[in-house]
């Protein structure tokens, strides 16, 4: 049994998994295509990734380009990380905006990104092993970002972000406002 929490940008939600506790431990189930494609949204997850990094990596904002584009089921199963969608479809009336949650071991929260969205995340904790389900196939040909470290888009990444550890290709996504989005807002979707 999932509860679905609704945020500020419609199509991105929090997904919070009913988790049972006892003297042994816990159990959840982590998925459910019936119950997801109830409550959340239709979609057929191809691809399972995971990460570990440290305390301090940001690994974002990515995306893939039509027609590689992805949706995305995040958690994080070791750890914490600060977990950040950023609307990036054209027309939309929250475009340019983000929806924030922390992900942890001990909350077992979930975000659904869907398609037309940046995604990253910081590190919080001293490591953090992320896992996320993928309604489309990597493509390295279509790879995009913007910057992670853009300050017009209002995110505070819980971690000093002159400090962050970042990749060679995320230092070099554009700001927002040097973006040109491939996505495309369509409100009857």
């Amino acid at each position: 049994m999932i509860e679905v929490i609704k945020t500020d940008i419609e199509g991105v939600c929090i997904v919070s998994p009913k988790v049972f506790k006892d003297a042994r431990g816990y159990f959840m189930e982590s998925f459910s295509k019936k119950e997801f494609e109830d409550k959340v949204a239709k979609t057929e997850f191809v691809q399972d990734n995971e990460s570990m990094s440290s305390y301090g990596v940001m690994r974002g904002l990515h995306f893939q380009v039509p027609p590689f584009t992805q949706a995305k089921l995040v958690r994080c199963v070791k750890g914490r990380v600060l977990d950040v969608a950023v609307d990036i479809r054209i027309g939309s009336p929250t475009y340019g905006k983000h929806v924030a949650v922390e992900l942890s071991e001990d909350n077992h929260l979930q975000l659904f990104v869907p398609r037309g969205f940046a995604h990253g995340f910081a590190v919080l904790s001293e490591t953090a092993v992320f896992q996320y389900k993928c309604d489309n196939y990597y493509a390295p040909q279509a790879d995009g970002g913007i910057s992670i470290k853009d300050e017009s888009l209002g995110i505070d990444w819980m971690i000093p972000v002159d400090k962050a550890l970042l990749s060679e290709k995320d230092l070099k996504h554009p700001l927002l406002e040097n973006f040109v989005s491939p996505f495309v807002f369509n409100e009857n979707c």
